[in-house]
């Protein structure tokens, strides 16, 4: 039988419940351990853990020793560390991909704004400039007045 496309589903009963978790707080979480897998602490604590465990399994007696000289528990140990701490780190990086993105189409939004300020501006101004030499200014203004006092007093001395 095919589902229909405009009908809601029916809810599939399981034997176990489904987890449901918060996709944020646990993107915060891995970021967090992301951010202390990349520190000289952690470098430090993992270097005394292995040689904790190195020497427990070389020097300890025979009978306390979990571990022998293959080490297969501590490789073991390794690979299952290894194995959590890749996706944690691609998942904290798909995080700052998303920041980064977002931000970067918020500088782009910004940037236009500006540009598109600037060329308003720029129009302003341009106009400003051209109302302005349109503008009389006071030193022509006399001039002209002084030219027309003169025309007047020419005809006036004429007879």
């Amino acid at each position: 039988m095919t589902a229909r496309l405009d009908q809601p589903r029916e809810i599939r009963r399981t034997l176990l419940p489904r987890i449901h978790y918060d996709p944020d707080s646990f993107g915060r979480l891995s970021e967090r351990i992301a951010r202390f897998l990349g520190t000289g602490r952690f470098i430090v604590y993992m270097t005394v853990f292995v040689t904790v465990w190195l020497g427990w399994n070389v020097f300890a007696p025979p009978f306390l020793r979990f571990d022998p000289y293959p080490f297969i528990f501590l490789t073991l140990m390794l690979s299952l560390q290894a194995s959590y701490a890749a996706p944690l780190i691609l998942l904290a990086q798909n995080r700052q991909d998303d920041r980064d993105r977002v931000q970067y189409e918020q500088d782009r939004t910004r940037s236009d704004r500006s540009i598109a300020d600037t060329e308003y501006l720029t129009r302003e101004i341009a106009g400003l400039r051209i109302a302005l030499s349109e503008v009389v200014t006071r030193d022509f203004l006399r001039s002209e007045l002084q030219q027309i006092i003169k025309e007047q007093d020419a005809k006036e001395h004429l007879p």
